[in-house]
């Protein structure tokens, strides 16, 4: 089974934002001390173990890439929060939510719109 992509750097941010044209992409944004985080992060393992054909899926740990992280809330100009989720379609973000709201079931609802 794949595992789930960790990015680090601009460019690692580049190709998902390029990868979004050929098929949907998911950025999560994991804060690794936060019991939230924690939840929602299991979420997305659980999502990502039936899905990995349908969906790119990349994570950034907050504390590890805090400038990408602030970046990238610059460029969606999306407010950041941690734990975040956003599904990206042709280079745009057409869904987020964070927190307790990232579940199994909120991202197969969201790829429901893009498909």
């Amino acid at each position: 089974m794949a595992e789930l992509k960790k990015i680090h750097s601009n460019e690692d941010m580049n190709e998902v934002w390029e990868r979004s044209e050929q098929k949907p992409a998911i950025l999560f944004k994991h804060s690794a001390t936060c019991p939230v985080s924690a939840n929602a992060f299991n979420e997305l393992n659980a999502f990502w173990k039936t899905t990995q054909e349908d969906v790119d899926c990349s994570y950034l740990v907050v504390s590890e890439s805090r400038d990408l992280s602030n970046q990238i809330a610059e460029e969606t100009e999306v407010k950041h929060e941690s734990p975040q989720i956003f599904l990206i379609s042709n280079k745009n973000v057409i869904w987020h939510t964070s927190h307790s709201k990232i579940s199994q079931e909120s991202i197969n609802e969201a790829l429901k719109n893009v498909k």
